[in-house]
């Protein structure tokens, strides 16, 4: 599995003074994605509605609102 791509734009064009250390998305080379982002699971793993779960591999993570709505232009469709 490879990194193919960035979903949206690079951190500095988000306002990140050292362009290094913000959320991110990335689709990789098996069609899925990758996110950087502020671990949460502790905090919000109780908030879960009743209809999701979390694997134990699997952690909760924060990706900001600017990070998203910039990437939603490069996401596909299907």
């Amino acid at each position: 599995m490879k990194i193919v791509r960035r979903i949206g734009v690079p951190p500095s064009a988000r306002g990140s003074s050292s362009g290094s250390t913000c959320p991110d998305v990335f689709e990789l080379s098996d069609g899925n994605f990758a996110v950087i982002g502020t671990e949460a699971t502790e905090a919000l793993d109780g908030e879960l509605p009743s209809d999701a779960a979390r694997a134990d591999y699997e952690r909760i993570v924060i990706v900001s609102r600017e990070t998203l709505i910039r990437a939603k232009a490069d996401i596909p469709d299907a």
